[in-house]
């Protein structure tokens, strides 16, 4: 048995967002027509943004209708300073739905991938100026009420999604339609024009796909960006992978490369990830693997790995209605296992400061807060991608106390299993458990 040591004199700071999503609940306020929603259990996870790229593929986020350039915008030949130029409605319900889940929008000002044979939305725009002079009143209408809007608090902006998806001579560019030098353009256009409009907004991109950990197009990226002095508040990126090491280790290099290009300031944002361990032969296994015990393992090791790492901030994908959704069932919208690592993540905003464990063995990763009153919660996972060994941990914080464990694994779902005052654990692969002082 081996013993995890955590000195609560020790405190490393409060925690970041690491439970951020994409796709916001799935809630209908318009209907109860076929009303299906796991509104109560998204907002009991306590999500504080949810991404809105690819909502545009599901109904229940507006369909084509919503959030999209060319959904919002649908003639760019039609004047951009006319309201009526403009379609809100679906976009607006969406963004609201997520509100009143206590979640805000991490608007992506771009299009919806696009899978099929011929591409729309994802070629370059007619003229880039025009673009971002409609990217404006867009933002303007959900901060500053214009065309009948909201003055809501959103802060986040960010341009476009994966230009470096596919290489300019692709035939099949699912993402960005144009050349890497195009996007260049268009990036500091639509950057300058964005953050001289709202100062005092977080405008960034453009969410790097870095396929297959290629960096050589986001190192171009952010050399052309500091010569054109283009102000980049974040640096979005994504990674499909299978183990949180190789999330750790392309946030060192994400980091690096901000750093070393004189973007120190700039935050670096993981806004797509999820348990991935090829796109072709084992595709298939990859979403069954997203579904279970082990996708959920993954995810919260991830997400711990994250906030020890220099990642700023985490979105998982997908909540939404989506094969890579490995929270909420498909039909049922019920919890999945995948769900219980999000929502226990949600539990340790109430922590004031962070305690590091001092002793972590290998495929074990631990989460520990102290709150004001000097209350101890901890969470510990078994994972690593080739069946983890089970391990039998023993828990010293330094002190006395009472603790309650629930248990994330094969025959439970986040269920109280004991309340004791000497914490011993049998951690089987793919198995987590939350630790709560009472």
């Amino acid at each position: 048995m081996e013993t995890l040591k955590f000195d609560l004199t020790k405190k490393h700071g409060s925690f970041k967002i690491m439970n951020a999503t994409n796709g916001g609940p799935f809630h209908k306020r318009h209907t109860k027509e076929q009303f299906r929603s796991n509104f109560k259990e998204y907002k009991a996870a306590r999500i504080p943004y949810s991404r809105n790229h690819d909502a545009n593929a599901h109904t229940v986020y507006g369909g084509p209708y919503a959030h999209d350039i060319t959904a919002i915008f649908r003639n760019f030949d039609a004047d951009e300073n006319d309201p009526s130029s403009y379609e809100f409605a679906c976009t607006d319900e969406a963004v609201i739905a997520t509100l009143e889940a206590g979640t805000k929008t991490f608007f992506r000002l771009g299009q919806t991938i696009e899978h099929q044979i011929k591409k729309y939305g994802t070629l370059p725009p007619k003229d880039f100026k025009k673009w971002a002079v409609i990217c404006e009143h867009i933002i303007r209408h959900y901060t500053e009420g214009w065309a009948d809007g909201f003055n809501l608090d959103m802060l986040y902006w960010e341009i476009w999604n994966e230009p470096d998806g596919e290489p300019d001579d692709s035939l099949n560019k699912k993402t960005w339609g144009g050349t890497k030098r195009q996007f260049f353009d268009f990036y500091e256009i639509a950057a300058k024009h964005l953050k001289k409009c709202f100062p005092h907004l977080k405008i960034g991109g453009p969410s790097l796909a870095c396929f297959p950990c290629n960096y050589e197009w986001a190192e171009e990226f952010l050399i052309e960006m500091r010569k054109r002095n283009v102000p980049i508040d974040f640096l979005s990126w994504h990674i499909y992978c299978t183990e949180p090491s190789q999330i750790e280790d392309r946030a060192v290099k994400i980091r690096e490369m901000l750093d070393e290009n004189g973007y120190g300031n700039t935050k670096s944002i993981l806004n797509e990830w999820n348990y991935v361990k090829d796109w072709e032969e084992k595709f298939v296994y990859s979403i069954q693997t997203m579904h279970g015990i082990k996708g959920a393992a993954f995810t919260m090791a991830s997400m711990i790995a994250g906030q020890h790492s220099s990642i700023d901030m985490m979105m998982y994908y997908y909540t939404g209605p989506s094969t890579f959704n490995g929270a909420f069932d498909y039909y049922s919208l019920k919890p999945l296992k995948g769900y219980y690592p999000l929502k226990w993540y949600g539990d340790f905003y109430d922590m004031d400061n962070e305690i590091r464990c001092e002793n972590e063995p290998k495929n074990i990763y631990t989460l520990c807060g102290i709150d004001k009153s000097g209350k101890v919660m901890c969470i510990v996972t078994n994972y690593s991608d080739d069946s983890p060994k089970t391990k039998d941990i023993k828990m010293d914080f330094g002190k006395n106390g009472k603790y309650e464990i629930y248990m994330l694994d094969e025959k439970h779902d986040s269920e109280l299993i004991c309340t004791t005052s000497d914490v011993k654990l049998t951690l089987s692969g793919y198995s987590c458990a939350l630790i709560k002082e009472i």
